[in-house]
């Protein structure tokens, strides 16, 4: 059994890095700072200013059950309960995927087409599919204050939580969800349809990371035999839903650039514009439907 925490803030910053050290996770002094911020209400400033600041016993407790929840391997960010994402704090559930920094490469893609349509039109209608915390389309009604989107998702429990992030990041009354699996349920067309779909092939779901294949949802992680499934659903059943000029940007595993263009030139688009993350992998196709 470990030893009780300290109760000063310092100290007990040091025991919360030395346990997820010993635990092994991945980056013991961010995770420990995280997790002892979040529980104390305590800052960064603080620790450094006032080390001996000390913290209530029930602060303390929480600390100790979150600390053990990461030491097992639950990401620190499922423990928090939510994750940043473009500048905003999106909740987490159960439900949803943990939205990551890969992701916001597709908002930065199609962003100054959203603003062209939004000056040009008033408006910007934007089809976020498989929603999940909502990430793709409230960063991009968060960036462009005239424009409305719907999320979709088949999880009920995903679409609660992209409402609940869209009413706290005061974009409740832009953002509209819908149950549905894939275009089953939509109606209306768009200037911009969106997704961040699953592409993991699905016996390679067992070698990702714990904090992946545990902790995510499968749903939002499964692309099927050869991860392309719902690339080919997209290409195939966007067409109706679309507005004369749009795009339709996805996200894609980063060894999947020829076969998901292949799939949307086989449905009549042109090849795709390519962007890449921050780490130089190939992340997000823009295809244009005129």
């Amino acid at each position: 059994m470990a030893d009780p925490l300290p109760n000063a803030l310092g100290p007990l910053l040091r025991e919360a890095r030395a346990r997820l050290v010993a635990a092994g996770v991945d980056d013991p002094p961010l995770d420990a700072r995280l997790i002892v911020e979040h529980f104390s209400g305590t800052t960064r400033t603080q620790a450094i200013a006032d080390p001996e600041h000390e913290i209530d016993s029930n602060a303390i407790a929480a600390i100790d059950a979150a600390l053990g929840r990461r030491a097992a391997g639950e990401p620190v960010h499922r423990i928090l309960g939510y994750r940043e994402f473009y500048g905003l704090r999106l909740a987490l559930s159960p439900e949803t995927l943990e939205p990551r920094p890969d992701t916001e490469t597709l908002v930065e893609a199609v962003l100054p087409f959203v603003k062209t349509i939004a000056a040009r039109e008033g408006s910007c209608r934007i089809l976020d599919l498989g929603t999940g915390t909502g990430a793709i389309a409230l960063a991009l009604l968060s960036a462009v204050p005239t424009a409305t989107a719907t999320g979709v998702d088949i999880a009920a429990g995903a679409l609660a939580t992209a409402a609940r992030n869209a009413g706290q990041i005061g974009v409740g009354d832009r953002f509209a969800t819908v149950r549905s699996d894939w275009f089953e349920k939509v109606s209306g067309r768009y200037h911009v349809i969106a997704a961040n779909p699953p592409y993991i092939l699905s016996r390679d779901i067992g070698n990702l990371q714990d904090e992946v294949r545990d902790f995510d949802p499968r749903l939002a992680l499964d692309g099927g035999v050869d991860g392309l499934t719902p690339y080919r659903i997209i290409a195939a059943e966007a067409a109706p839903f679309l507005e004369a000029e749009s795009r339709i940007a996805v996200e894609i595993g980063h060894t999947q650039r020829n076969e998901v263009n292949d799939i949307f030139r086989a449905a009549g688009y042109a090849a795709g514009e390519l962007f890449r993350d921050l780490g130089g992998n190939d992340r997000v196709l823009v295809f244009q439907w005129e």
